[in-house]
């Protein structure tokens, strides 16, 4: 049964635009929702847990994403409050700690996607018919560069992030001529307590014991001048805002440069690229590999690039 209680706060019926914003008790969601609320939306956050002590200039509600029960009932209860809503961010999601792909089990990997992926889908199913009713709103996915590059010890968190930009673009073509609009926001490295609650790998192999240590490393070292949360909420309010809005928008200068990269560089170069950041043909090297039974050959590392 759905009730009025869900919404934390009394909410009044406003002329401003009504968002949604999920994962909104910290990071960028938080970061986003005030950004919103400051522009003067009425914004709704999520979370889990729903509202928790503390100032904030935007209501909260309870919701879990991998819940078709629970998003239901928040839509429901946030429509019945105002009326409507003009825009929906997805935020929502989490990691698994930088380890191999198969360090993952398929549990595991079903529960990354079910936040990460699923989450968006039943939101997106949720608001849209309510959308379509209005003739108009906006759905902005908060993706990553991940979504259009490959991360090595990070192949499910990566795979989660590669859906949700083919399902944006596909889901834009469909609703474009009902008023509505998609877009991804495509942020690098973001300081945030993300990656101090990714979720440990459940099926750990002693042969990547070397390479989980060497990769978190390096992000550790990244995400010391990493952008702050902000800069991916200003870039979520002007494609919220656009008359026109891109499909794609990246958030802050590596953002850029990774997009850039990624669309003129040549393959090589930027798998060579990756490879040298992350320190892994170094890693390789100092591992024995074997062709056959008894057989161990070594690892040729290609530095034609100058690496």
């Amino acid at each position: 049964m759905i009730t009025d209680h869900l919404l934390e706060g009394s909410p009044m019926k406003l002329k401003n635009p009504v968002a949604l914003v999920t994962g909104a008790s910290s990071g960028i969601g938080k970061a986003t929702a005030e950004r919103l609320a400051t522009a003067g939306y009425q914004v709704y956050g999520t979370s889990r847990r729903g509202a928790t002590s503390g100032q904030r200039s935007f209501e909260m509600l309870s919701l879990d994403v991998t819940s078709d029960v629970s998003v239901a009932a928040a839509v429901n209860a946030l429509l019945r409050s105002e009326g409507r809503l003009d825009l929906l961010i997805n935020n929502a999601g989490f990691s698994i700690a930088p380890a191999g792909a198969e360090e993952s089990s398929i549990e595991q990997a079903r529960s990354v996607f079910d936040t990460n992926f699923f989450g968006i889908v039943r939101m997106t199913r949720a608001v849209l018919p309510h959308m379509r009713r209005q003739g108009s709103g906006r759905i902005v996915n908060i993706s990553s560069v991940l979504g259009f590059l490959p991360a090595p010890y990070m192949a499910l968190y990566a795979a989660t992030k590669h859906a949700v930009e083919g399902y944006s673009e596909s889901l834009d073509h469909e609703v474009r001529t009902r008023g509505i609009r998609v877009s991804v926001i495509e942020p690098a490295y973001t300081k945030t307590h993300f990656d101090a609650n990714l979720l440990e790998p459940d099926a750990k192999l002693d042969e990547y014991r070397e390479a989980r240590a060497t990769v978190s490393r390096q992000m550790r070292a990244v995400l010391e001048t990493a952008d702050e949360p902000g800069v991916v909420a200003d870039v979520v309010l002007e494609a919220a805002r656009a008359a026109r809005p891109k499909l794609r928008y990246t958030a802050g200068g590596l953002a850029t440069r990774l997009r850039l990269l990624r669309r003129f560089a040549p393959a090589g170069m930027v798998d060579a690229g990756i490879r040298n950041n992350l320190r892994l043909d170094a890693l390789t090297e100092s591992l024995p590999h074997r062709r056959g039974p008894g057989q161990v050959v070594g690892i040729a590392v290609d530095d034609r690039l100058g690496q």
